[in-house]
């Protein structure tokens, strides 16, 4: 029989995993006598502006080549959702799921905000807030907090930092996994942000990244490789292995780094299915700012994406059909390839949601289409569904909270953002 997951019982284990748990407060985990105590939700914040045209690129949009270019992918590369979308082929988990009837697609979401700002769409996306600076807490702790006197719900954040959208009155716990989530995807995100509009810098700081990139994933490998000893190079029917080649370097570290978004997952999947663990978590993935040589970045970020979600839906086993799962970003990109390869801030994106939970069905919201004169400012994607409307649709039919205070206090002042009802 599993003992609850208290303040000792999860320090021992994330000792026993290597990674590190910090309590905010003295109120964490306490039981629940709720019907509704099993359902989970986990938000996972992709940080950086996520291209929803590359998560679930629409190839039978016939407006969707010509924008792309370079980077746009055919329609036997992609995995095929239905007659329009597919997934990104590195969402081999997310459409595995799809075809179960445990995995959906908001292919034209957004938040309120519409400044194409990394720090004011982020704010807004956390907060819940309909304009930026709207609220200094975060719209999943005023969930807690709604909650509370009905039945102790708590909450967890994956990171060094308890990001904002759990940060507020309620005491949440910190898990930081270490070496599970990419710290060095933020510096080039906050970079490639910096030298997007530079004829010359944008481009040379691209090709500096792969360099860099490739230099350091051959080292790794080749530092893997066990030596052979002298007199083992000397005999002639065992030479010595040779160097890795960046590709198979570059194989290795996706494999790895596959292997640490997988534990990731798995882990946070174990937390949540303890005796009166947490039922809600947030986790932030960085690196999605893919303003030149989107192609390989983004295959890399949602690969690791996919492998967390993997690894997730592992960890929770049972559980998971009492699970909703939603990754969202803060905004999306250009509807058109720029000239390094790349995009830059957009507007809509595409949210994924997933779960055991989750009632089967197409597409979330509606699909604008990728004509000229359906662009948003003749540039991104046009949204057609408010974040806030999947928000407070998952909160009121998975998490039970009154639809009252999802308008006067989760989400102040979002009467026009409707809850998007019937998705669990």
């Amino acid at each position: 029989m599993n003992a609850p997951l208290n303040r000792r019982s999860l320090l021992g284990l994330g000792a026993s995993l290597g990674i590190g748990v910090t309590f905010l407060g003295s109120q964490a985990f306490a039981a629940s006598e709720s019907d509704l105590a099993r359902k989970k939700l986990v938000v996972v914040i992709c940080r950086g502006g996520m291209d929803g045209l590359s998560v679930s690129p629409p190839v039978g949009d016939a407006n969707y080549a010509a924008l792309r270019g370079s980077i746009a992918l055919k329609p036997d590369e992609v995995l095929k959702l239905d007659g329009t979308f597919g997934l990104h082929p590195e969402l081999s988990t997310v459409h595995a799921l799809a075809l179960q009837g445990e995995a959906r697609i908001a292919p034209a979401i957004a938040s309120p905000d519409r400044a194409r700002s990394h720090f004011e769409a982020q704010d807004v996306l956390e907060t819940g807030a309909s304009g930026v600076y709207g609220a200094d807490t975060g719209w999943l702790n005023r969930t807690l907090e709604v909650l509370a006197p009905i039945r102790p719900v708590e909450g967890l954040s994956v990171g060094s930092t308890a990001p904002l959208i759990l940060r507020g009155k309620v005491q949440a716990a910190s898990w930081s996994p270490g070496k599970g989530v990419d710290e060095s995807a933020r510096l080039p995100t906050l970079l490639q942000d910096l030298y997007k509009t530079d004829p010359l810098l944008g481009p040379a700081f691209a090709r500096g990244l792969e360099t860099e990139t490739m230099a350091q994933q051959a080292m790794t490998a080749m530092a893997a490789t066990p030596a052979m000893n002298l007199a083992a190079a000397s005999t002639p029917s065992m030479a010595a292995p040779g160097p890795m080649s960046p590709t198979m370097a570059n194989d290795r570290r996706n494999r790895q780094g596959g292997e640490a978004a997988r534990k990731l997952g798995s882990t946070l999947g174990g937390f949540m299915i303890q005796p009166r663990g947490p039922q809600i978590a947030a986790v932030s993935l960085d690196g999605f700012d893919t303003h030149a040589g989107q192609s390989g970045q983004i295959a890399t970020r949602l690969s690791y994406l996919d492998a967390v979600l993997d690894g997730l839906h592992a960890g929770l086993g049972a559980e998971w059909k009492n699970t909703v799962v939603i990754a969202v970003t803060e905004f999306g990109r250009t509807a058109r390839v720029n000239g390094t390869g790349g995009t830059d801030h957009g507007t809509a994106s595409t949210a994924l949601i997933l779960g055991g939970a989750l009632k089967p069905g197409g597409i979330v919201g509606d699909w604008p289409g990728l004509a000229q004169n359906a662009l948003f400012e003749n540039r991104d994607t046009a949204p057609t569904l408010d974040m806030r409307s999947l928000f407070k649709g998952v909160l009121a039919d998975h998490l039970g909270v009154d639809r009252a205070m999802l308008e006067t206090k989760v989400f102040p002042d979002s009467k026009t953002a409707k809850p998007l009802i019937g998705l669990v």
